[in-house]
């Protein structure tokens, strides 16, 4: 069943039940209402003590009361049908007023006794009808043991009961269906964003169309599912962007050493085929260009894995809480054998961070690789952490201001660093590993307004491991 139907149906049965409802309350309280004007009707027009005692025989006998016959010419009855009767506490009964007798229920018997002051009670007449019985002790005789009651058909108020539960029944059903339509109209209504989206879903779906957006009214459930909806295909386009750029970036990175190798290779490859061979240095050159062409291809790839690898969602990664400071240590070890001419002065207090120590380390690499590509020779590379700040500067020709918004885009390289050997992506792979791990980084110019450039990474502090977790 469509969603629409299923609303509509929901909405129809809810109404259904309300006016089910109302209507059993409705008919319940009219029936004790017509009910109680019965009886107050029945309490407040039963004949006097005196006119009682005038329409029977009493026969006193041992100090007991009995009513032994009706005195005739007393069976008229009244514009309602009303019954008058005589009740003996032993259960016997006479009519004075009415053509039919009721019958005798111990409420009557208990008034008789004087045990009750009154009674209301549903009976039977002897014509098979249900009658409304107001039974009362002969007061004005306390030592007759007497009751009087008086009853009145019940069927004028059955016929309302019973007019009112058909006019009730037509009511209820016309507002069902009345329901079942504003049901429908309000689910249509209601379920038409819902449908645009489905249509926006579909369409995105079989053409790939990302540039679609849905129009955002209101901010209700719709809306934000309609925005979310939006921002979901932005995301998507500009990540399939970044993608297509990716590819189209790396592909004229790799296109440069590749050209090259093949083209030294083919030196290499026709100087075998026509037996000439080249001179020692040359051939020693050719093999060294071409070991250093394959390194770069090497470290390219590694760093395109690197930025393929898909960005761990919060709370779904497993970071360990490690040192810092014992990260740091261990990346200038690797930057010493790069630049051995250099000189490296380290301030490295203890500071513990929650990341995943291969990509931390390997981010950390990156920056003093740069710091080590763009020092001058024998010139010195500042190393500082303190309170979560790592501060890597070198003393280098330094970063033009205009370039650095561009430093951690993927591929950027500024013009000066063109001649340099890297493939432009491992400042993009630092700024991923910090935003993962929770800080973030800068390139800015020393504060001392000295050369060259200070990289900073911020990293908020994990507790501190026991000694026995310490790596």
């Amino acid at each position: 069943m469509p969603l629409r139907s299923r609303l509509a149906l929901l909405v129809t049965t809810a109404v259904a039940l309300a006016v089910a409802a109302a209507s059993v309350t409705c008919w319940f309280v009219t029936r004790d209402t017509l009910v109680n004007s019965l009886d107050t009707a029945l309490s407040s027009n039963h004949p006097q003590d005196s006119d009682v005692v005038r329409q029977i025989d009493i026969d006193a006998v041992a100090g007991q009361a009995r009513c032994v016959r009706q005195i005739p010419g007393r069976d008229n009855p009244d514009l309602f049908d009303q019954t008058i009767q005589i009740v003996a506490k032993n259960g016997t009964k006479c009519v004075i007023w009415g053509r039919q007798s009721v019958d005798v229920r111990a409420e009557d018997i208990a008034v008789a006794e004087r045990q009750t002051t009154d009674a209301f009670h549903n009976t039977v007449a002897a014509n098979g009808k249900k009658y409304r019985v107001y039974t009362y002790p002969l007061r004005g005789y306390p030592q007759l043991s007497l009751a009087v009651s008086v009853a009145r058909p019940l069927g004028e108020v059955d016929s309302t009961l019973d007019d009112l539960a058909l006019i009730l029944a037509f009511v209820a059903g016309i507002g069902v269906l009345l329901a079942g339509g504003a049901g429908l109209w309000v689910a249509r209504s209601g379920l038409r964003p819902v449908d645009r989206l489905t249509g926006a879903v579909e369409h995105v779906a079989r053409t790939e169309d990302l540039s679609l957006r849905i129009p955002v009214e209101g901010d209700d459930e719709i809306a934000r599912l309609s925005a979310s909806f939006n921002a979901m295909t932005a995301a998507l386009a500009s990540s399939r962007d970044l993608q297509s750029q990716l590819i189209a970036d790396a592909g004229h990175e790799l296109r440069t050493p590749l050209t090259s190798l093949r083209t030294n290779i083919e030196l290499l490859s026709r100087s075998e085929d026509t037996g000439r061979a080249l001179p020692p240095a040359d051939r020693k050159a050719l093999l060294t260009s071409v070991k250093a062409q394959m390194t770069e291809l090497a470290a390219l790839i590694g760093d395109l894995q690197e930025l393929a690898r898909p960005e761990a969602a919060p709370g779904h990664s497993s970071p360990k809480v490690v040192g810092l400071h014992d990260l740091t240590r261990t990346a200038l070890d690797r930057a010493r054998l790069r630049g051995p001419e250099l000189t490296f002065t380290t301030s490295l207090a203890p500071w513990y961070v929650r990341a995943e120590p291969a990509a931390l380390e390997r981010a950390l690499v990156n920056v003093l690789d740069n710091a080590v590509k763009f020092s001058a020779p024998g010139g010195t590379v500042d190393v500082r952490l303190h309170l979560g700040t790592l501060t890597v500067r070198d003393h280098g020709p330094g970063i033009p201001p205009a370039d650095l918004p561009h430093v951690f885009e993927r591929f950027w390289r500024s013009p000066s660093a063109r001649a340099l050997p890297g493939s432009g992506l491992g400042l993009s792979i630092v700024a991923r590993t910090v935003r993962e791990a929770g800080g973030d980084v800068a390139l800015r110019p020393p504060e001392d307004g000295g050369p060259g450039t200070e990289a900073v990474i911020r990293l908020p502090g994990a507790p501190t491991p026991p000694p026995s977790e310490v790596p």
